[in-house]
């Protein structure tokens, strides 16, 4: 940012920071600054589109709700045309204490879109003195991904999961489901979904997978397990999706978000998991069956 940006030589802030508006950090800069914010007309010259093969894609990733509260997992695969572009990418990502945002698609866009809706969270909680709720967090990040409608119409497409657990008493506690998902679509559409969900190419076969493995009252083992066999699942079918990779020591990434905050399950417990599941796979390589 230049010299005016940081607020002059003697250090006091521009008198747009002033100027009463809203909480929402990306209309702030929209209004004052709008060249730092990424627009359609910028992306590229009038006349040019992108080729989507030349530009890595992120695939499967899965959000379900436990005992606890809800957790997300994603492989690591990122594709670009019929390559491998790379092999440890992280798709899933916290947002704020009790947020977290697993992201299918273009990874440039999805990584930047995530940044940006990390700061809108701090800069709500900050102006209001309170955070957002889930419900609200979900319709911000929507309003993101509307915005890159240009890009998906090219095929640069950003299809989000967002799961949080929303703290302390309220109708969903009530209910049970204090851990929430929300899934996309190109547009900005937002859908809750019960139970679990799956975005990304391999998303059909972890669904298939999620079906007759998912029971609402799994304990955390049981959950990141189940996970890991609907990627392994969506691996199987869909050569976007990357399976546990034992040589390398490359394991999906599986998150957990309860009362307590967002945890990354450690990379140990991950791998011991995955080690697991494949040598059963070994004597049933179709998986287990659904559960009576």
């Amino acid at each position: 940012m230049t010299e005016r940006h940081q607020g002059g030589l003697d250090g006091r802030l521009d008198t747009e920071f002033f100027v009463p508006g809203n909480s929402s950090f990306t209309e702030f800069v929209a209004a004052h600054r709008p060249e730092l914010l990424h627009r359609d007309d910028q992306f590229l010259p009038a006349g040019v589109r992108p080729d989507p093969n030349q530009f890595p894609h992120g695939t499967t990733v899965l959000a379900l709700t436990y005992r606890d509260g809800v957790l997300l997992a994603g492989d690591r695969r990122a594709t670009m045309g019929n390559l491998i572009a790379q092999r440890d990418l992280e798709k899933v990502i916290p947002a704020d204490d009790h947020t977290a945002v697993a992201f299918a698609g273009s990874v440039g866009m999805a990584l930047d879109m995530v940044k940006l809706f990390q700061v809108e969270l701090t800069h709500f909680e900050k102006v209001e003195g309170a955070p957002m709720t889930l419900r609200a967090k979900a319709n911000r990040l929507s309003g993101m991904i509307r915005q890159n409608l240009g890009q998906a119409m090219q095929g640069l497409a950003v299809v989000p999961l967002l799961a949080g657990y929303e703290p302390g008493a309220g109708v969903n506690a009530a209910a049970g489901r204090r851990g929430r998902i929300f899934g996309y679509d190109v547009t900005g559409g937002t859908y809750e979904k019960f139970g679990f969900h799956a975005e990304g190419s391999g998303s059909p076969y972890a669904r298939g997978a999620l079906k007759k493995l998912y029971r609402e009252d799994m304990s955390r083992r049981d959950a990141a397990l189940a996970a890991l066999q609907a990627l392994y699942d969506a691996a199987d079918d869909d050569s976007a999706t990357g399976g546990p990779d034992i040589g390398r020591r490359i394991f999906p990434i599986v998150s957990l978000i309860t009362e307590d905050g967002f945890e990354r399950l450690p990379d140990q417990e991950t791998e011991d998991l995955s080690h697991e599941m494949v040598a059963a796979r070994r004597s049933r390589p179709d998986g287990p069956v659904a559960l009576p």
